[in-house]
């Protein structure tokens, strides 16, 4: 029995989480490796090679580095639940009109909630994963604040985590850079997973298409929906488009509509099937709600909190102002924002510390 415990560390086969397995193990933890199977791509109906987390190649990577470094590896099968959970609310989402969040949702009902329950059944007291962020316990809270690596950091999809699941997490690549992951791969004689390219679609839709994703699912879709009209934030009729769902909010491209001067999504009203355009301007908002939310660094929300919000992924942030109203937050901007899309992930931060995040509310 290791001095330092047992731990269960999520294994894609990809560079991050076979770093962490091989630091853990180096540090005297032990390590119990598992890779969940999470999609199928040819069940949605596509004829693309299932890619990322669930590759047949990446599965097979994740389970020689075991071999290799002496310890047991499991294959958790969890695409019944993954299936009805994460699939069924990204499709209902585009079909409300929002921007869903399928990453945030799968890390917090799937993943966890899966790793924890093996761990549980194989006596490991942590498990691990690659997502570059930190946590650590402080004034009785466990609080998860950002990588050292500031364009690799993954805090923003962590932020609908307990405490319970929290107390029992380790990230080990949050204090590294990425270049230097890479490096200690290199450095262990691991060079195939050392040049292990990134993917950043989102598994189940490894074409990037999620256009054509919806329209396999939902039966009839593009009937239902086509024939919708695009208007001005006055009202005027520009033309038909292809159906709401097939639209984001601050979208630009492929809209097909020509007024001599750039037209974004501002609004999208599923009710009547109509597709709001507007200038850059019109995409500008000063506040917004978020519903659902979950903190972190905070039992309850200070009155009147100054914090950093970001409203998608790759968004820098803006300085706010954060209030709680009723089981909602109310998030006004010192200056405007543009492009708030309904559905998105709003992520609260106090310096480098996440507060909490919610859902942004239409």
């Amino acid at each position: 029995m290791s001095s330092k415990g047992k731990v269960l560390v999520a294994m894609s086969g990809g560079l991050d989480s076979s770093v962490v397995a091989m630091m853990l193990h180096e540090q005297g933890y032990e390590v119990i490796g598992i890779t969940m199977k999470t999609w199928d791509y040819a069940t949605a109906g596509g004829n693309k090679k299932t890619t990322g987390c669930c590759s047949l190649d990446d599965i097979n990577d994740a389970r020689q580095m075991a071999v290799t470094l002496g310890f047991p590896h499991y294959i958790l099968d969890i695409r019944n639940e993954f299936g009805d959970y994460i699939i069924d609310n990204f499709v209902e989402e585009y079909i409300a009109g929002r921007t869903p969040n399928p990453c945030v949702l799968c890390n917090t009902h799937i993943k966890w909630e899966a790793l924890l329950k093996r761990a549980d059944k194989l006596g490991c007291e942590f498990i691990a994963t690659g997502h570059y962020a930190q946590v650590r316990k402080e004034n009785g809270r466990y609080i998860v604040s950002k990588g050292l690596d500031e364009a690799k950091d993954q805090s923003y999809v962590l932020w609908g985590l307990s405490q319970e699941s929290l107390a029992r997490t380790i990230f080990p690549l949050g204090k590294y850079r990425k270049s230097e992951i890479r490096d200690m791969a290199l450095k262990s004689g691991f060079e195939e997973i050392a040049k292990k390219s990134e993917s950043y679609e989102i598994c189940f839709v490894p074409d990037n298409d999620y256009r054509s994703f919806l329209k396999r699912r939902v039966d009839g879709l593009e009937e239902k929906v086509k024939g919708g009209k695009f208007v001005t934030t006055d009202g005027e009729v520009l033309g038909e488009h292809e159906g709401y769902p097939f639209y984001t909010v601050g979208q630009r491209k492929g809209l097909n509509v020509a007024v001599g001067h750039p037209l974004f999504v501002t609004k999208i009203e599923p009710e009547t099937n109509t597709v709001v355009l507007g200038t850059k301007e019109e995409l500008n908002r000063h506040e917004m709600k978020v519903r659902d939310v979950n903190l972190i660094k905070y039992n309850e929300l200070p009155n009147d909190m100054e914090a950093l919000t970001k409203i998608r992924y790759k968004h820098a942030g803006a300085m706010s102002r954060l209030n709680m109203q009723g089981d909602k937050v109310k998030v006004e901007f010192y200056e405007n924002v543009s492009a708030i899309a309904p559905g998105q992930s709003a992520v609260f931060y106090e310096g480098n510390d996440l507060i909490g995040g919610g859902f942004i509310e239409r």
